[in-house]
């Protein structure tokens, strides 16, 4: 697409090389920051760290587990990215439930509260991360504007589904809930939480881009395993140059790959094209949103939500210094975030606009089972049937998506 575009007639050469050089870098940004969060997962994940949650289950109700295995999943995914969240989890109820219904629904309750919890927090899933390094959202606000619409986009399916559950569960026969923890497995654990945690921080009090301070992180963890693991040639195996070789490369490339293509879209003008008809034959921007949310169910939500960066412009010091400047001496025209100048419309930095999309995709992909990355490996893990999914767990998750657009507006609208 850059090879066409760059014969295409719209500019010069020298021109084109420098739009791709920006775009380029803006991209690497992203994928040093999820090569560096997959590491450290799978750090935590080689040493079994995550047993230090599966071991606070204790019940044998499915009603129960339901909500427990939620709201685990849930907050795990926050400070995790949903879809390894889905893997440990989802691989834990097979070692839960003997029955082969109940861990379909409960791995499909699974995938809810995964991208629920993905969706309000920067780290929490590769969306919400694309528009955090793309500027469009800071750290505190997207949390405290989104968590109220993520626990209802949660609880709602899981008020439905307890009304369908009941009784108890039993385990398989000889199967303990999970395998022994390795050795440093607890200490891994916790600064992998908090290296992912500092992160955020790392940002708000330095100003330098996240993927230094995930790498940041990931330098303190490699240099700690090391020294536990040093001179013990029976841990080779919980080396971070065995995890390496682990984390899921090909979906990086994946995401150089379309990402490069839509920045292509962008630069060529073809989505503020489509921003525009859109604008035009629709006109509201909250039904807009919630269609995009809707489709990144059936199209995967990274290119949407950077065909989304690119429809609407941002006004920032970085990308538009006089679109931003006028904003700030002109603070009566704009309007929850957005105004016009020079006939073009921007947004701020935590506009309306930005924080409804992040819930939308993140949230909205649950509502089948290939429309999220959570829901991919827990079809792969389990063996779900897309058919089955769109018959018991589809409006489920209906159910919780609209409800928390339904939050978000009237939160929005009640604070403003």
């Amino acid at each position: 697409m850059w090879v066409l575009y760059s014969y295409g007639g719209f500019g010069d050469i020298h021109q084109t090389l420098d739009q791709l050089s920006e775009h380029l870098g803006s991209i690497a940004q992203l994928l040093f920051f999820l090569l560096g969060a997959m590491t450290i997962v799978e750090v935590v994940s080689i040493h079994n760290g995550f047993k230090v949650v599966t071991d606070l289950i204790r019940t044998s109700r499915k009603r129960t587990l339901l909500w427990i295995i939620s709201f685990i999943t849930f907050f795990l995914s926050s400070v995790l990215d949903n879809m390894t969240t889905t893997i440990v989890i989802v691989t834990l109820l097979s070692k839960l439930l003997s029955d082969k219904n109940d861990r379909l629904i409960f791995a499909s309750m699974v995938i809810i509260a995964a991208n629920a919890g993905g969706a309000w927090t920067p780290i929490g899933d590769v969306t919400t991360t694309m528009l955090w390094i793309g500027g469009q959202i800071t750290t505190v606000n997207i949390m405290q504007m989104l968590i109220v619409p993520s626990l209802v986009c949660l609880v709602l399916p899981l008020v439905y589904q307890s009304l369908l559950i009941k009784g108890t569960f039993k385990s398989p026969e000889g199967n303990e809930a999970m395998s022994k923890t390795e050795p440093g497995a607890k200490l891994i654990f916790w600064m992998g939480i908090l290296g992912l945690i500092f992160v955020p921080v790392f940002k708000a009090t330095t100003g330098l881009p996240p993927y230094l301070g995930m790498l940041c992180s990931l330098s303190v963890i490699w240099l700690v395993s090391e020294i536990i693991h040093r001179g013990k040639k029976d841990h080779q195996h919980l080396l971070i140059n065995r995890a390496l070789t682990k984390i899921d490369v090909p979906s990086v490339l994946f995401f150089l790959g379309i990402l490069l293509a839509v920045s292509c879209l962008e630069t060529s003008g073809i989505l503020h094209e489509f921003a525009t008809y859109l604008d035009e034959k629709v006109g509201n921007k909250d039904v807009i949103i919630t269609i995009i949310g809707l489709l990144s169910a059936v199209i995967d939500n990274i290119p949407l939500t950077a065909a989304c960066q690119g429809m609407y412009t941002l006004a920032s010091p970085e990308h538009n210094p006089d679109a931003y400047n006028f904003a700030l001496s002109n603070p009566d025209l704009v309007s929850h975030g957005a105004f016009m100048f020079n006939n073009v419309q921007y947004f701020l930095h935590d506009a309306k606009i930005w924080e409804m999309l992040a819930f939308a995709v993140g949230t909205g992909g649950s509502c089948l089972i290939i429309g999220s990355a959570a829901g991919v490996v827990a079809m792969g893990i389990e063996k779900i049937e897309f058919i089955w999914y769109m018959k018991k767990i589809a409006i489920t998750a209906m159910i919780g998506y609209f409800g928390g657009i339904f939050a978000y507006l009237l939160q929005y609208y009640l604070m403003h």
